[in-house]
């Protein structure tokens, strides 16, 4: 079974190379036939042309001339990837490689979806007490309003199969940082099946998220919770 790797990687100059040399070096190890692909969204710092250097039969570059945000950009490879399974990995790596296995596993064994999670009995992640905050609050929204049973939506490390990620991104309305949450949304909706993997999760030093993007996020939970009492 083949396995594509998604980085959405927008001005990730600094850390794609390391980020497609550790993967490659774990895929190997675990042995699976694999494509990384990197999500380049409209970066103005040279990502596209660091990962030009490095594209051959198993490095795939996707550029954008303008930023299409984090769920079209991901959408986009998605729709290109080769994988029967595909995966989506933050370029800071905050989550530990090795549960790249149990993502995979999840899916081998039947599982739609398989997430990591920083919520769950289990887990380890070390953040900011103002971002653990936010996360709580977020979670606990998607939960309630929009009636999800996952505890953590937004970590950056989720595998798909591609068939069934494809049809759910044709019905998601959002192209940047909620698409995680609405695509799993609209998957539990489906009867989807979904695994919730605890992960050791490190908070990166140059976070892509500020605080403007969480008001933008607890806007859309309403906004989607608006589209789903009104039956559209």
């Amino acid at each position: 079974m083949m396995i594509s790797i998604v980085f959405p990687a927008y001005n990730e100059a600094e850390r794609i190379e390391k980020a497609i040399k550790e993967t490659e070096k774990f895929l190997k190890e675990i042995n699976y036939d694999y494509e990384i692909i990197v999500a380049e969204d409209g970066s103005t710092d040279g990502t596209d042309k660091i990962v030009q250097e490095l594209v051959n039969d198993k490095i795939r570059l996707f550029h954008s001339d303008v930023r299409l945000g984090r769920g079209k950009a991901l959408m986009n490879a998605f729709e290109k990837a080769k994988g029967e399974i595909v995966i989506s990995m933050d370029v800071d790596l905050a989550t530990n490689i090795k549960h790249l296995k149990e993502l995979i596993e999840a899916i081998e064994n039947g599982y739609d979806i398989a997430i990591g999670s920083r919520l769950i009995e289990g887990s380890k992640a070390k953040r900011s007490f103002e971002r653990l905050l936010y996360s709580k609050v977020y979670n606990f929204l998607v939960r309630a309003l929009l009636k999800s049973k996952i505890k953590d939506h937004q970590c950056g490390f989720k595998a798909f199969k591609k068939d069934i990620v494809v049809k759910l991104g044709k019905e998601a309305k959002d192209n940047h940082w909620f698409w995680d949450t609405e695509i799993l949304v609209l998957a539990q909706r489906k009867g989807y099946k979904i695994k919730e993997i605890p992960v050791e999760w490190i908070e990166g030093k140059d976070t892509k998220v500020r605080r403007t993007d969480v008001f933008y996020m607890f806007s859309r939970i309403l906004k989607m919770w608006l589209r789903l009492i009104g039956g559209k």
